[in-house]
């Protein structure tokens, strides 16, 4: 079994990863980070504790983490993903409550509570791990594993968000992991973008499925990112950016990864460096089986959805 604690700015994919994580019988999610991102730490809080609640999970801490990055103030928050941050869905209401620690504190607790087994895996900014490695600098050495969902390696023109809105905070962390024995997989947007989400590969996955209060909120958060790529230009399909990391973080084997000394620059652009000059802090991802993928999200999602059994009409 795969201790994981997932750091997360919910987000309509950070929302597919966590569906993915709770539906994968080889993974126990110990605790969920709420980090300010995509949008604001209380929607984030509000986001995560209602998609417990969705998908019946047991007791799983969550933390309110960072609400602005190291120094200064987010941007604006993207509009990728609706005001709410999960597009047209809507997640039920919860007596569910937020831990009385930080997400700094859970990062330290839930390592020293797992050591050498906690699989990290951060889908937003960096900002919580960074606080946490000020606090336990033996992070990278309790981990088993560290997947980042951030960063863009192809000479794209465009800073990715996550990187982008606390460059400081990613600094440290590459920092804190160069010339560790474990190196952070790093899965960046010329990885992430190669796995999209289709309206074919949507309803395939509807179809094998009874109506599920799950389904639902599925499909109605890919219709909104569905338009939101769109409307960007991509066409209308959605990138599983989050969903990858989160497969990556239980099987590193799905995808292809390249040792590189990463470097952050102040506008958030990452430099990778696979020279060999420089001393690696980063495994990055630079080939994936698309088809593979979304095989095993549809392994995984598509029972759990059923098991979570037809919503009560009312």
């Amino acid at each position: 079994m795969n201790a994981v604690f997932a750091d997360v700015d919910t987000g309509i994919d950070d929302a597919m990863a966590l569906v993915y994580l709770l539906a994968s019988s080889d993974a126990e999610l110990v605790g969920i980070a709420s980090t300010g991102g995509n949008i604001a730490v209380d929607q984030v809080c509000a986001n995560n504790l209602g998609l417990l609640e969705l998908c019946a999970a047991a007791d799983i801490p969550v933390s309110r983490g960072a609400d602005q990055p190291l120094r200064g103030r987010w941007p604006d928050h993207a509009k990728f993903h609706g005001p709410r941050g999960l597009g047209y869905a809507e997640p039920p209401p919860t007596d569910r409550r937020l831990t009385s620690y930080d997400a700094t504190a859970a990062w330290v607790n839930e390592a020293h509570a797992f050591p050498g087994e906690l699989i990290g895996l951060v889908t937003g900014p960096l900002t919580d791990l960074a606080l946490a490695l000020r606090a336990e600098p033996a992070l990278p050495t309790l981990l088993r594993r560290l997947v980042i969902m951030g960063g863009v390696f192809d000479d794209d023109v465009m800073a990715e968000w996550n990187i982008r809105v606390d460059p400081e905070a990613a600094t440290e962390v590459f920092a804190a992991w160069t010339g560790q024995r474990q190196l952070p997989i790093v899965c960046g947007l010329d990885l992430t973008r190669r796995v999209a989400m289709t309206p074919d590969i949507l309803a395939r996955l509807v179809s094998a499925c009874s109506p599920s209060p799950l389904i639902r909120l599925i499909e109605d958060a890919l219709r909104f990112y569905f338009e939101s790529h769109a409307s960007r230009g991509h066409g209308y399909l959605a990138y599983m950016h989050d969903p990858l990391a989160a497969a990556v973080a239980l099987d590193p084997e799905l995808i292809t990864t390249r040792a590189a000394a990463v470097h952050i620059e102040p506008t958030g652009a990452t430099v990778a460096d696979y020279s060999g000059g420089r001393e690696p802090n980063a495994r990055i991802g630079i080939d994936v089986d698309p088809e593979a993928f979304f095989d095993r999200f549809a392994e995984r999602v598509g029972p759990f959805a059923r098991r979570l059994g037809v919503p009560r009409r009312t």
